[in-house]
C-alpha cells in the first residue's frame, strides 16, 4: 500500500442522492438547510435513498476502498463522485473545486483530463487492436494519431502488454483483457482513478494477478484511487482506508486495522469478524514494551509475514519503527493468539 499526505483530493460534504418522488417533495426535504430525513420520511414522500448524508476527504495519493454488500449505494457513490449523476443534495469538490457549480462542458474537460475509470465490465472495442483501444480516448480529445499511438504504447508497455499491441480484444484473456481496460484509462494521465470492481468477473487466481499488478502500478504512478469491492480480502489487501456502506449510508470510515480492532457498529463487525486477523492487524497493534533481540521487525509489518520468524524464536523479538529505532518487542504467544483468532 501506499502512503499518503493529509490533503484531500477528493470530498463530499451531506452528499445524497434520491430516486422516487415529486420535485416539490424532493424540494421540501432537501431545502437550504437540510435536516436528514429519517427513512420513514424518505418513504412516505415516495422516495429510496440510494445515498444519504455522505461526509467523505479523500487524501491525495490514497487507495480508498468503498465497500458494501449488493444495494448498499457504493456504486452509486461512485457514480456522484465521478459526476456522472447529479445529486439531490450536497456538495462535491476535487482540488477544492465545486463540480456541482461547473458547466457540463466544464464536467466532461475535468473527466477526460484528471479522472480514469475502469468498471467491471472491460466494454473494450472487438474491431481495434491493443493499441487501437488504448489510443481511442486520446484520438477523440483531439490528439494526433501518432501522438495517441505514442502514448498507447507507453501505456501498454506499463502493464505488461508489450508484444500484444496488434491482438485484438477476442484473442486475450480476461485478464490481459482487463489490462487493457486500465491502460486505456491510465492513457490520459488522470490525476484522479475510480475502479469499481473491476476484477470480480475475473477467476481467483488472475485476480491475485491482477491485484499485484495494481499494487504496483499504484507504487510508479501514486494516483488517487476510489476503488469499489464486495470482497474484504481484496480490501485489506489494497487499501489505505475503507469505507463500510450499508443502504445508502457510510457507517465507518477507517483503516482496515481500526475496522477490525474498533468497529463502530454490530454491522461492521459482524462484516470483519471472518477476516483472518492476521492479515490485517500490524505488528504494532499487538506489541507490548520491552527490549528484545533480533535484527528487529517493522511495526507496520502485518502478523501474517512475520509469524513464523517470531514462533521460530527463542526469545522475544524487538520492534523497531520505520527509522529503525526500538520500540517495543513481539512474543511466539502474542502471534499465536492472533493466528488462532483469539484477543490480544
Amino acid at each position: 500500500m501506499t502512503g499518503m499526505n493529509n490533503t484531500a483530493k477528493l470530498s463530499c460534504k451531506a452528499l445524497w442522492k434520491v430516486y422516487g418522488g415529486s420535485d416539490h417533495a424532493q424540494g421540501h426535504i432537501f431545502g437550504a438547510e437540510i435536516v436528514p430525513p429519517s427513512d420513514d420520511v424518505l418513504k412516505k414522500f415516495g422516495m429510496i435513498g440510494a445515498v444519504k448524508n455522505a461526509f467523505l476527504d479523500i487524501g491525495e495519493g490514497e487507495i480508498f476502498v468503498i465497500m458494501g454488500l449488493s444495494g448498499s449505494g457504493k456504486s452509486t457513490l461512485v457514480r456522484l463522485l465521478a459526476g456522472l449523476i447529479k445529486p439531490s443534495f450536497g456538495e462535491i469538490y476535487l482540488d477544492g473545486k465545486d463540480l456541482l457549480k461547473m458547466t457540463e462542458s466544464e464536467l466532461i474537460e475535468m473527466r477526460r483530463h484528471k479522472m480514469g475509470m475502469v468498471f467491471q465490465h472491460f466494454a473494450l472495442l472487438p474491431h481495434l487492436t491493443v493499441l487501437e483501444n488504448v489510443a481511442f480516448p486520446l484520438t477523440i480529445q483531439g490528439q494526433s494519431k501518432a501522438d495517441a499511438a505514442d502514448r498507447a504504447r507507453e501505456v501498454v508497455d506499463l502493464v505488461g502488454l508489450n508484444g500484444r499491441e496488434a491482438y485484438y480484444p477476442r484473442e486475450l484473456s480476461g485478464g490481459q483483457q482487463q489490462r487493457v481496460g486500465i491502460a486505456r484509462s491510465l492513457a490520459g494521465e488522470p490525476e484522479l482513478w475510480f475502479l469499481d470492481e473491476p476484477f470480480s468477473a475475473l477467476d481467483p487466481l488472475i485476480r491475485r494477478e491482477m491485484q499485484d499488478e495494481f499494487l504496483r502500478l499504484q507504487g510508479l504512478l501514486k494516483k488517487t484511487i476510489v476503488f469499489i469491492t464486495h470482497d474484504f480480502d481484496e480490501a485489506i489487501r489494497l487499501a489505505d482506508r475503507i469505507a463500510i456502506m450499508k443502504d445508502g449510508a457510510v457507517i465507518q470510515v477507517a483503516t482496515p486495522e481500526e475496522l477490525v480492532l474498533e468497529p463502530a457498529t454490530d454491522y461492521v463487525r459482524e462484516f470483519t469478524q471472518h477476516i483472518p486477523r492476521d492479515k490485517v492487524l500490524s505488528v504494532g497493534a499487538v506489541m507490548r514494551h520491552g527490549s528484545g533481540s533480533g535484527p528487529g521487525i517493522p511495526v507496520a509489518a502485518k502478523i501474517a509475514d512475520i509469524a513464523e520468524q517470531v514462533i521460530n524464536a527463542a526469545e522475544l523479538q524487538s520492534v523497531i519503527d520505520e527509522n529503525g529505532a526500538p520500540v517495543g518487542v513481539i512474543d511466539a504467544t502474542t502471534v499465536i493468539n492472533v493466528l488462532l483468532g483469539k484477543e490480544t
